[in-house]
């Protein structure tokens, strides 16, 4: 699996514990900013994180910001994109096994650092059900394609 991922300035200190996270787990992952914890416009990291993800050059993308909200609502605009803002582990989980997203955005200001990992970790190893859940996925992407 190989990750990209990005914050915001409001999203660099989980940003950081995530990346650590996936270097435990050996996940392969890239790291697209930011390095300032002064306000920068979220989708300068948003929608190149999600294009990347979207073109498949990689599998899923992890997105930070203050609340998780604009990163997701950015992403989201990216066409095959399933962005899931989570901030609990029984979502983590169930966005994966239901939803097939292949990326997850959180709000550090939201969560702490410690359910952040918790969340990331769920999320990076939990399968997609497949079934009649990918009869849902795939009338999502028949509707992108008009």
């Amino acid at each position: 699996m190989k990750v990209a991922i990005a914050s915001d300035h409001g999203g660099i200190h989980i940003r950081a514990e995530i990346m650590n996270l996936m270097q435990e787990m050996g996940i392969e992952y890239e790291d697209f900013g930011c390095e300032c914890s002064t306000s920068v416009d979220y989708p300068d990291y948003a929608l190149p994180v999600a294009e990347k993800v979207a073109s498949g050059e990689f599998d899923r993308g992890i997105l930070i910001c203050g609340t998780g909200i604009g990163m997701s609502i950015s992403a989201n605009k990216v066409k095959g994109i399933r962005c899931a803002l989570v901030h609990d582990v029984f979502s983590a989980k169930a966005t994966r096994e239901h939803n097939d997203s292949n990326m997850l955005a959180m709000g550090e200001r939201v969560i702490g650092p410690g359910l952040a990992r918790e969340i990331a970790k769920t999320w990076l190893t939990t399968e997609f059900e497949g079934g009649r859940h990918l009869n849902r996925i795939t009338k999502i992407a028949d509707y992108e394609r008009k």
